[in-house]
């Protein structure tokens, strides 16, 4: 769907010229949940509003469903972007219009539609993200994911095939921010529409994205799917955000390894292995010892996952990591021995 050729954006201050975006490839597949994830400045925001020329590229090509957007003229933009929805962190709703009115403000724009049309279209789109008896209502009288759920529904008042989502849940508590992504979820199965999701929230990420770019300084250093990326990040600004999730404190894991024999493996279980006692019937069969340092279990949109950070000793060890790998469990040697780290 969005395709970045060689995409470079700069800005230019005095005689200093600032790169928000090095020279960069991208593709968005149709359909998809798109995460960028980054620190404040990262270029992310940036990337983004090159997608609907908000931002004017300094240098390469950028097509969306095959169209050469960088080449086209004023009125082909203003065409083009009825097909982009947009979504903000803080609703940029009007404080003196009521639900309804906010919503209906697109189609009005656009001019084709009748007030008849308008208004059945507007009563759907409410009824589509659960306010269907809020139309009435103004902005000041909505909680802030009521405020959201109108900015979904103006998004997509213009029948988009993209939706762009800034920041759409960072102002929002962390109940709230569920709903609205299982809207958001729900959405694009139903719709079948690309969404494209800035963050700076792993857990955002990991909830509902397909695939996701980790970007820093305006470089995508690691991007993938997301069970790849989440599970087994690369990058340190992709292992930064991971352990910023599973509230995680590097340094303190680093000295609990220490006091531990044995070499130390980090495990890591997808769909359903994730359940099954694997460890334990390898230790059985291979008459190996072992000890967990830490683990969890939890999910990848709808997927169980599962990591465990285990100390093992034995003479069968070599046997016991095959049998492990042999039922698809990946792993990652975290220590050979004491005093040696990967």
């Amino acid at each position: 769907m969005i395709e970045f050729f060689q995409v470079n954006k700069a800005y230019q201050l005095g005689k200093k010229s600032i790169t928000a975006l090095h020279t960069t490839d991208l593709q968005i597949p149709t359909g998809q949940i798109y995460g960028l994830i980054g620190h404040s400045g990262a270029g992310k925001s940036t990337l983004m509003r090159l997608i609907n020329r908000l931002e004017e590229p300094s240098a390469g090509r950028i097509e969306v469903d095959g169209l050469d957007i960088t080449q086209l003229d004023a009125s082909g933009l203003r065409s083009f972007r009825r097909k982009v929805g947009m979504i903000f962190q803080h609703f940029n709703l009007l404080t003196s219009r009521s639900v309804a009115d906010n919503v209906a403000l697109p189609l009005r724009l656009a001019g084709e539609l009748s007030k008849s049309e308008i208004n059945k279209k507007v009563s759907d789109l409410l009824a589509r993200v659960g306010l269907e008896n809020h139309a009435k209502k103004y902005p000041a009288q909505l909680s802030g994911g009521e405020k959201q759920r109108v900015g979904i529904a103006r998004a997509l008042a213009t029948d988009p095939s993209i939706l762009l989502c800034d920041e759409a849940t960072s102002a929002l508590d962390p109940q709230t921010t569920g709903q609205v992504l299982e809207l958001l979820a729900e959405i694009n199965r139903d719709l079948g529409l690309t969404l494209v999701l800035i963050t700076h929230e792993m857990d955002v990420v990991r909830r509902i994205c397909d695939q996701v770019a980790v970007m820093d300084g305006g470089v995508i250093v690691e991007q993938g799917q997301v069970a790849d990326v989440f599970l087994h990040p690369q990058h340190p600004t992709t292992k930064r955000f991971v352990y910023e999730a599973e509230q995680v404190n590097e340094d303190e894991q680093v000295q609990n390894l220490a006091e531990v024999e044995g070499r130390i493996l980090r495990l890591t279980f997808q769909g359903q292995a994730t359940y099954e006692p694997l460890l334990a019937r390898v230790a059985y069969q291979t008459a190996i010892e072992f000890s967990i340092i830490s683990g969890r279990i939890d999910r990848i949109q709808n997927a169980p996952y599962g990591q465990l950070t285990v100390a093992f000793k034995g003479e069968k060890l070599e046997e016991a990591m095959q049998m492990l790998a042999a039922a698809e469990v990946h792993l990652d040697v975290v220590r050979y021995e004491e005093g040696h780290h990967e």
